[in-house]
């Protein structure tokens, strides 16, 4: 599959107009927006479990790589998505053992829980045993679910985990020739370029908590750029951070060359996963990896793998555009700007007006950016922690996928109203799906049926969310003005406006070619009866001759319902918006 994009951007009267045009050639004949399913493969167990707390995978069971049968990639393609993100598909540290193919359980002073954490990779050359039905056979049963996607032209993204590896990092399954991370080191040397770890001679690893069985020497930096042997219970102790070619405690001294030995490794991991016909790469915390770094190994995994795509965790915005234009990646998680904001307004009642921030700082890059309103690092929105009640997202969801032409994440669960509010183990109750643990959120075990992944035992508001869900997700897709159109902001000219409420909502028109769309997005608990002011070089910039003594008709998308309106320069729009909710018009001129 070979893509391309262009990226067009158009300033007027401080407005932005954003479009982005995509091709795709080969296997996919995929044309709209990117809608990502997230999917910790752990939490999809065909089997009910009793969910005890620190249960083992005996008692509380565990999704694997069967769990996603034609019938469940089926009812996820229906639902909206083109890709889904499996997470937790590389082995990882874990205290379970299976010894009959050498897998011996980690020492629970190194394990976060008693699944262990996905981003504490043990062995790079091989998933998780925990996913298969046969443990010999658990990289043939991965690479048949990768099949059984493209066959439902579901695009496949795994987890890259640059910065760390579990402290007792040791691969069964690496190729030959191939070493382990550390094995070459010089350990007597706090930094070496060709070091793929930062070690501290002499001095044994003590953490602020007491050791039962792990032992460590001599100790390695912990990979939440912790360096000292002695990290504390909220650094990731559980990682070692990997040595790049930056000395850190030496004003961060880069040295590139030679290339650094964890650069080639790094690149030899990529390619091999690219060779098993996986189609992205989510880059976990990728701002703690060198840009030279990306810049260096993206050129060459795509010079064989161009299709691929990556995506970066990041969270510094003045990392954005080096990360983009000179690190190649092709999109960035927007967490600290439209996600943020978009909690606040839900959850803190922050004006809606604010979200205009948003896309005025990221401006021409906007199409790169990763919306998403859950993930596993954040809290649930049904959870008594964010909003308790998932209604009060719709309008958040509205704004996230339609805004402009980029991605949009969905984390499973999302769709259905998970509160993630139960004690799962190591975490506690902290309105997050436990990833850390053996687990299976209660919509999700009710949703997977056992593997008919039917309706039959959610509720009937689940059902009317998962609906809601459904239909927002479809319209990115059929409709062309919001997977390839300009976007028009119409509450950054209506702030002023008596009669716009832009305390509670936001609007905005999407255009692609003849198809215009006005969408307005109420964030309030009422109705909001609305006269929304469309300025006339929006008209002009167009190209839109409006009928000034009359109205057009409009069709509104999430209830299918025609109505007529006004839509013409400086003649008010008026519209009733329910409480939590939205508008979709389709204008028909």
């Amino acid at each position: 599959m070979n893509t391309k994009c262009k990226i067009i951007t158009f300033i007027l009267a401080n407005q932005y107009f954003v479009v982005t045009s995509w091709q795709r050639i080969g296997f996919f004949s995929f044309m709209g927006k990117i809608i990502i399913y997230q999917a910790l493969v752990r939490h999809f167990s065909l089997k009910k479990g009793v969910d005890k707390p620190y249960g083992t995978i005996e008692e509380n069971g565990c999704g694997g790589f069967r769990s996603f049968s034609n019938k469940a990639l089926k009812e996820i393609k229906k639902l909206g998505c083109t890709h889904i993100w499996f997470t937790g598909v590389i082995e990882h540290a874990s205290q379970t053992a299976y010894p009959d193919i050498g897998i011996f359980g980690d020492s629970p002073d190194i394990v976060k829980g008693i699944a262990g954490s996905p981003y504490a990779v043990r062995d790079y050359y091989n998933v998780s045993p925990d996913l298969a039905i046969d443990p010999k056979l658990r990289m043939k049963e991965f690479e048949d679910m990768v099949y059984r996607n493209h066959q439902q032209n579901l695009h496949v993204v795994i987890d890259f985990v640059p910065n760390h590896v579990a402290r007792c990092y040791k691969s069964i399954s690496k190729p030959s020739g191939e070493s382990d991370f550390g094995e070459t080191d010089n350990k007597n040397s706090s930094f070496s370029n060709q070091n793929n770890f930062y070690y501290f001679p002499n001095e044994k690893f003590n953490p602020q908590f007491p050791l039962i069985t792990y032992e460590e020497y001599p100790a390695k930096a912990t990979g939440n750029d912790c360096f000292t042997p002695s990290p504390s219970k909220n650094d990731w102790y559980e990682t070692a951070k990997l040595n790049y070619g930056i000395d850190y405690l030496n004003n961060g001294n880069r040295h590139f060359d030679p290339l650094p030995d964890t650069w080639i490794k790094m690149r030899n991991i990529l390619i091999f996963w690219a060779s098993k016909g996986i189609d992205g790469f989510r880059c976990d915390m990728a701002e703690m990896v060198p840009v030279e770094f990306w810049h260096w190994a993206i050129g060459e995994v795509k010079r064989q793998y161009p299709h691929l795509i990556f995506i970066a965790e990041i969270y510094n915005p003045t990392q954005y555009r080096p990360y983009i234009d000179y690190g190649g990646f092709d999109y960035l998680y927007d967490k600290v700007g439209l996600y943020d904001t978009l909690r606040d307004v839900v959850q803190n009642g922050k004006p809606a007006k604010y979200i205009s921030n948003c896309w005025h700082s990221v401006g021409d890059i906007q199409g790169k950016m990763l919306n998403f309103l859950e993930n596993h690092d954040e809290q649930r929105i049904a959870s008594d922690f964010f909003a308790s009640d998932p209604q009060r997202a719709i309008p958040a969801l509205i704004v996230s996928t339609m805004m402009n032409t980029n991605p949009f994440l969905l984390y499973a669960g999302q769709e259905l109203g998970e509160k993630g509010m139960d004690n799962s183990g190591f975490s506690g109750i902290d309105g997050r799906s436990s990833i850390f643990d053996y687990y299976q959120p209660d919509t999700i075990r009710r949703w997977v049926d056992g593997g008919n992944y039917s309706l039959r035992q959610l509720s009937e508001d689940e059902k009317k969310l998962r609906i809601k869900y459904k239909k927002i997700l479809t319209i990115c897709h059929t409709q062309r003005a919001i997977s390839e159109g300009l976007f028009y902001d119409l509450t950054y000219a209506n702030i002023e406006n008596p009669d716009f409420n832009s305390e509670r909502c936001f609007a905005f028109l999407r255009k692609y070619q003849e198809e215009l769309l006005l969408i307005v997005a109420n964030f309030a608990e009422a109705p909001q009866n609305l006269k929304i002011v469309i300025p006339h070089h929006a008209f002009d910039f167009w190209g839109i001759t409006p009928s000034l003594g009359s109205k057009v008709k409009a069709k509104e998308l999430l209830t299918e319902k025609e109505l007529e309106i006004s839509f013409a320069p400086y003649i008010p729009t008026e519209l009733t918006v329910e409480a939590n909710t939205g508008m979709v018009l389709r204008i028909i001129f």
